[in-house]
C-alpha cells in the first residue's frame, strides 16, 4: 500500500500544507539565496500554503526567520544575510515531520509539522545533495532533484562526463584538482594551452558566476586559477565559445508524464563594464538583458527544448532545472550546464521563460510544491 501524500492528508484534515522555505547557507551564494527567498515569500499563495521561513547562517546555524521579505532583498546597497536568535531544525525522524524551535532561554518545542521543504539554497551545502540527504533521512518531501542528481550536477566536471556519455554536445575543457595544482602548477598550466585563448576559469562546484574569470593573456591564467580556488579547490578551465547564451527551463512531468520544456530565453550583457555574464552583471549592476522568447528559428528552438529534456533525464533531475546553452552562429548547440536550483527571483531567467510559456511566478511556485507533495519518499 502506498503512503498517502501530504496533499492528500491535508485534504482530509482541511488544513493547508505547511511549506518550510529554507535559504541562506554556507556557500558564497548566501546573499543570492536570501534574495530568492524574499521573492518567494512575497509571491507564494498564502491561500493554499502555510509558510515557515528557516534561514541557515553563513556559519551553518539554522534559525527561525521573520516572515518578511524586505530585509532579504539583494540590492547594490544592501547585501542580505541570515541572522536570528531562535534556533530551528527539521526532525530527521521518519515517524514525524516536525519543525522544532529553541528560543533563547526556553526549552525546545515543536512549532509545527512540515509537509514539504522548498530549499532555495544555491551552491555547496544546499544545492549539492547535502541538504537533500538530510531530508531523505527523515522521509521529508522537498522541491527539486534528489541527492545523486544534485551532487553530480553541482560538480561541473562530473556533469560534463554525464552529458558526454549521453551524447550531448559539450565544449572543450580541462579539470585541475587540488592535489594536481599543489603538486605541479606548471603541468596544470600547460594542460590548458591546447584550449587556446580566451578561456574561462571556474570553480567546479559553485554557481552564480562566483569566482569565474575570463582570461585573455596566458600570464593571467595562474592568478585566475588561484582566484577560482578561493571558492573551490577543484577548478575547470573551459575554451571560450563564440555563441549566444540561451536557456531553457524544464519542469518534471506529473506521475509518469515526460518533462516539460519552456520557451527559450537569451542573455545579453549590455554596456561596457562587463565582458561576460558575471556575478555583478547578474545581480548588482543591471547590465544584463534577458530576452524571452529568444529570436531563433523555430526548428532550432524546438531542438533546444528537446535536448534540454534529454539533459534533464540524463542527469536524473526532478522538479526543475534550467539548462544553459551556447547557440553558435551556424546554429550548432553546445551544452554549458544544468542548474538544479536556478535563480528564482521574478526577473531571473527560469521564472521568466515559464511566464512566457504561460505559468506565472506564483503559479510556478505552486506547481513545484505540488510536484514535491506528490513525490514518493524513500528510495525513488
Amino acid at each position: 500500500m502506498s503512503t498517502p501524500s501530504p496533499s492528500e492528508e491535508s485534504g482530509e484534515t482541511g488544513r493547508k500544507p505547511v511549506v518550510a522555505i529554507v535559504f541562506g547557507g554556507r556557500s558564497s551564494e548566501h546573499a543570492v539565496s536570501c534574495s530568492t527567498a524574499a521573492s518567494v515569500l512575497a509571491a507564494i499563495d498564502r491561500d493554499r500554503f502555510d509558510v515557515v521561513p528557516i534561514g541557515i547562517s553563513r556559519e551553518g546555524r539554522w534559525v527561525l526567520m521573520a516572515d518578511d521579505p524586505a530585509p532579504l532583498r539583494l540590492t547594490s546597497g544592501h547585501t542580505p544575510s541570515v541572522e536570528g536568535e531562535t534556533a530551528a531544525l527539521i526532525s530527521a525522524d521518519p515517524s514525524t515531520r516536525e519543525v522544532i524551535i529553541s528560543p533563547p532561554g526556553e526549552a525546545p518545542r515543536v512549532l509545527t509539522e512540515v509537509d514539504v521543504v522548498l530549499p532555495l539554497l544555491h551552491g555547496p551545502f544546499g544545492e549539492d545533495g547535502t541538504l537533500q540527504g538530510l531530508l531523505e533521512l527523515g522521509d521529508v518531501r522537498y522541491v527539486g532533484s534528489g541527492v545523486a542528481a544534485s551532487a553530480v550536477m553541482m560538480d561541473k566536471a562530473l556533469m560534463k562526463l554525464v552529458f558526454a556519455s549521453a551524447g550531448l554536445p559539450i565544449g572543450r575543457y580541462v579539470v585541475i584538482t587540488d592535489k594536481e595544482w599543489r603538486r605541479d602548477k606548471a603541468t596544470c598550466l600547460d594542460a590548458a594551452v591546447p584550449l587556446g585563448l580566451p578561456v574561462f576559469v571556474k570553480p567546479a562546484r559553485a554557481g552564480s558566476s562566483v569566482g569565474v574569470v575570463k582570461v585573455d593573456d596566458p600570464a593571467e591564467l595562474e592568478a585566475a586559477i588561484e582566484r577560482a580556488r578561493l571558492s573551490d579547490p577543484k577548478v575547470l578551465v573551459e575554451a571560450a565559445i563564440a555563441g549566444r547564451e540561451v536557456e531553457c527551463g524544464v519542469l518534471e512531468g506529473h506521475d509518469a508524464e515526460a518533462p516539460r520544456a519552456s520557451a527559450i530565453g537569451e542573455i545579453t550583457v549590455t554596456g561596457d563594464r562587463h565582458t561576460f555574464y558575471d556575478f555583478e552583471a547578474k545581480y548588482l549592476d543591471d547590465d544584463a538583458r534577458l530576452t524571452c522568447p529568444a529570436q531563433l528559428p523555430e526548428e532550432d528552438a524546438d531542438e533546444i527544448r528537446e535536448l534540454s529534456v534529454k539533459a534533464f533525464e540524463a542527469a536524473g533531475c526532478e522538479g526543475l532545472a534550467r539548462v544553459d546553452w551556447f547557440y553558435e552562429p551556424g546554429g550548432q548547440l553546445v551544452l554549458n550546464e544544468i542548474n538544479t536550483m536556478p535563480g528564482f527571483t521574478p526577473s531571473s531567467m527560469f521564472p521568466r521563460v515559464w511566464a512566457e510559456t504561460g505559468l506565472d511566478y506564483s503559479e510556478l511556485i505552486t506547481e513545484l510544491i505540488e510536484l514535491a507533495l506528490n513525490r514518493r519518499v524513500g528510495l525513488r
